[in-house]
């Protein structure tokens, strides 16, 4: 018997009787992050990482209990023993490790392998059947190194400046925010400007000892500020709004793996792209999944066909497993609920 079987509420064990990032209210939940597709109000219980609370209360507030767990910490759901590992996402981000009748399933949910200042490096963790996410899983989809990428957004946003305009990049407000804002720390302390999305997220990362920029919220400013050469963060959907008026004349760039495509930036006219993920690329999943050592492997929300044709290939026990996720969006994904409250 499966240790991890699909139903309408999500990912389900059985033997612990709790659910890994359920998309309904569910007695159990166990997340794996506190991103939207993943950790959802309604829950009696959540278990999280400890690194993950403040995130995890920021996204379900305070309605149902939540039990944070460090790191590596076994505990027991039923007859399951569960820990989290760092998973290297975002902040407090873990794969979900469940023992159960002398198998061991992971379940990685949003991982990635290149460094990352703002939170914990991924951490292999051996497995006989591995729950993957395949958000990039196409042979184009390979990163350049972050500090490349942070000079680049730190060039442009010095061009800007030389320009008489204001920069205005787009990254999502959870995660990909944060990690500009300590990526640019190597080469400025100049102030960064938030929209109000971004705000509350960055100080729950603040709160948790991450280095990064100083910080003002947009809308503290006098009536005829002047925004010529100030570095504006905000979520994707901010750019289709009226609420870019302020900043003209602006150049928009975007944040997002999606950049690796050049169509995907011309298609949704941004002026830069920058290819900054937090997801595994191509090499990284192939290369986490090879260190879990599984002999079964299940690909989830993302490019799913060509990741498995190669693991076949390799001889592993490969296939699909549906589910809701929705993984790292493109630029023209909607705002969720705290982005349109802030907007």
């Amino acid at each position: 018997m499966d240790l991890i079987t699909v139903t309408d509420k999500g990912l389900y064990c059985a033997p612990g009787d709790f659910y890994v990032d359920p998309w309904r209210p569910v007695p159990r939940a166990v997340i794996t992050h506190a991103h939207s597709d993943h950790a959802r109000t309604g829950s009696k219980h959540y278990w999280c990482s400890t690194p993950g609370l403040g995130l995890t209360r920021a996204r379900v507030g305070h309605g149902g209990g939540i039990t944070a767990v460090p790191y590596g910490e076994t505990f027991t759901l039923g007859e399951a023993r569960v820990s989290l590992h760092p998973a290297g996402h975002v902040l407090g981000s873990a794969q979900v490790r469940i023992e159960a009748g002398g198998e061991v399933w992971v379940v990685s949910g949003d991982y990635k392998r290149d460094p990352d200042p703002t939170c914990a490096p991924f951490e292999p963790v051996r497995c006989d059947v591995f729950i993957t996410e395949a958000t990039f899983a196409l042979p184009v989809y390979r990163w350049p190194a972050p500090e490349v990428v942070a000079r680049e957004i730190f060039d442009w946003w010095q061009a800007c400046k030389a320009a008489g305009e204001c920069a205005m990049l787009c990254a999502y407000s959870l995660g990909k925010a944060q990690r500009v804002l300590a990526e640019l720390t190597r080469f400025t302390d100049e102030t960064a400007y938030l929209h109000g999305a971004v705000v509350p997220l960055v100080k729950v990362y603040r709160d948790a000892g991450v280095k990064m920029l100083p910080t003002e919220p947009v809308g503290n400013q006098t009536k005829f500020f002047d925004w010529k050469g100030r570095l504006v963060i905000a979520p994707p959907g901010a750019a289709g709004t009226p609420w870019i008026k302020r900043f003209r004349p602006v150049s928009t760039g975007f944040c997002s793996g999606w950049m690796r495509v050049r169509g995907s930036r011309r298609r949704q006219a941004w002026d830069r792209g920058f290819v900054l993920s937090d997801h595994a690329d191509w090499d990284g999943l192939l290369l986490s999944i090879e260190q879990s050592g599984a002999r079964r492997v299940l690909a989830t929300h993302g490019n799913t066909d060509a990741l498995i044709e190669v693991l076949r290939a390799r001889g592993l026990d490969a296939s699909a497993l549906r589910t809701e996720y929705e993984g790292e969006q493109g630029g023209s994904a909607p705002l969720d609920a705290a982005e349109e409250a802030a907007a």
